[in-house]
């Protein structure tokens, strides 16, 4: 996918949907596209974040990884949903893991380049900001929820 179609693909996702046109396609030029396997770990809990992704095909696992045993299953991701907010917020370290569950692409953008944008743009950190802390707190709460589920101490009724 070229960078023009990257920006058009932009422009039909949600997520992107109250950016304008100009801050589209400063995303689109620090973005490309990624084909993984399936299985494949994105980025692991506690890791230097410097990325963030757009599912474009397949789905993606949100953990969080267990200190024996399995990891937590938090939220799975699939088409047009956004993974990643940990490249914006210090210390740019991952919170959680992410696992392909099959063979998947995502758009990958560069984090690194689009916070120094941000900082040099307070109109574009503060319109991306929006756009991110709504998904910070919907992955939060997903989290929450999960764990709650999962949450059976004994004698606990």
């Amino acid at each position: 996918m070229a960078k023009d179609s990257i920006s058009e693909y932009l422009a039909n996702q949600s997520f992107f949907a109250d950016l304008s046109p100009a801050f589209r396609k400063f995303l689109a030029r620090h973005a490309v596209r990624r084909p993984l396997q399936r299985d494949e770990i994105l980025f692991q809990h506690g890791d230097p974040a410097r990325r963030f992704y757009l599912v474009y095909d397949g789905s993606v696992v949100i953990e969080v990884p267990a200190i024996y045993g399995p990891s937590l299953e938090v939220q799975k991701l699939g088409p047009g949903q956004i993974l990643g907010w940990s490249w914006l917020i210090p210390p740019y370290r991952w919170h959680f893991q992410a696992r392909t569950e099959a063979p998947t692409e995502v758009i990958e953008f560069d984090g690194e380049a689009v916070r120094a944008r941000c900082d040099q743009h307070p109109a574009f950190g503060y319109a991306l900001l929006k756009c991110f802390s709504a998904l910070m707190s919907e992955r939060l709460q997903a989290a929450r929820r999960k764990m709650m589920e999962e949450w059976n101490p004994p004698g606990f009724a």
